[in-house]
């Protein structure tokens, strides 16, 4: 790994992590057109390189929303937004504690073309939702919260954007635009967090931190937290002018440039085979 590439991953994770366009699809594709691949991907130096960039877009939550953790930091037990956030980070750590192996096996990239077309009917969802005259909450409440929880779970699967997803929820339980773009990104504080100690003591337990490409690495996680710092103010600047439909139109063309791509067997691209069937079917007789 150079420092190019890490630069390049860092971009990539801090803007697409708060835009609604899907940050793990788009690394995953960041990788596969520099070359870097699914061997090279899994050795301890880009794990650890993953692990630290989605820390440089912690980072960026933090200083963006550091009036509101501090709100919580002071007052954690009377803290109505705090709660909400544990509410909504419910769904996604159900998910992976029950299905974290079957969630795992979309990540070989076989399912990004459809995750990416997913996320852009998730995005017209959300424009027309949003369009409809009807009175809106200012402020999230717990319907809110459980219904963009159950969101961010779905955007477990790569290509499904994790802020669109969540925005979505929002949306569709009348929450203004602004609040749910808001609540959307500071719910990816705890997601990112647990992220980072659950894939953080394996990185350590497996000896990866040995394999540490220190200045490609700082370089990657300062980049991803400025652009992801950058990504979030462009979001609540922007959030009441510009239309969820340019995001979708987006990432329906990347979506359908994947699936051809795919079904063509272009070299590089992994094939789009449903190696997760056998296991769904499994799970559905055992339910």
């Amino acid at each position: 790994m150079n420092v190019f590439q890490a630069a390049v991953l860092g971009l990539v994770q801090g803007l697409a992590e708060f835009l609604p366009v899907s940050s793990s699809g788009h690394l995953i594709l960041a990788r596969m057109l520099m070359g870097i691949s699914d061997a090279e991907a899994a050795t301890g130096s880009y794990i650890v390189l993953d692990v630290l960039l989605h820390a440089g877009t912690l980072l960026a939550v933090l200083i963006v929303f550091w009036k509101d953790w501090w709100g919580i930091l002071k007052n954690p037990f009377r803290s109505r937004l705090l709660l909400l956030l544990i509410v909504a980070s419910i769904p996604a750590l159900v998910v992976v504690l029950l299905f974290n192996d079957l969630v795992e096996q979309f990540f070989t990239g076989w399912f990004l073309g459809a995750s990416f077309l997913l996320t852009a009917v998730f995005l017209l969802v959300a424009e027309w939702m949003s369009g409809k005259n009807i009175r809106r909450a200012a402020k999230p409440g717990m319907k809110h919260a459980i219904a963009m929880g159950v969101m961010q779970a779905v955007a477990l699967l790569p290509g499904v954007s994790r802020s669109g997803s969540t925005m979505t929820g929002g949306l569709c339980t009348r929450l203004e635009r602004k609040a749910a773009a808001k609540f959307a990104f500071m719910m990816s504080a705890p997601a990112i967090l647990g992220s980072l100690l659950f894939e953080g003591k394996d990185a350590i337990e497996m000896g990866y931190l040995a394999e540490l490409s220190l200045v490609p690495t700082v370089v990657g996680m300062a980049v991803a937290a400025v652009s992801g710092y950058l990504a979030i103010r462009f979001m609540l600047r922007l959030i009441q002018k510009i239309s969820l439909n340019w995001f979708a139109l987006y990432v329906a063309v990347v979506g359908v440039t994947v699936l051809v791509l795919q079904l063509a067997g272009v070299a590089g691209v992994p094939p789009f085979e449903l190696p997760a069937l056998g296991a769904v079917a499994r799970l559905m007789r055992l339910g």
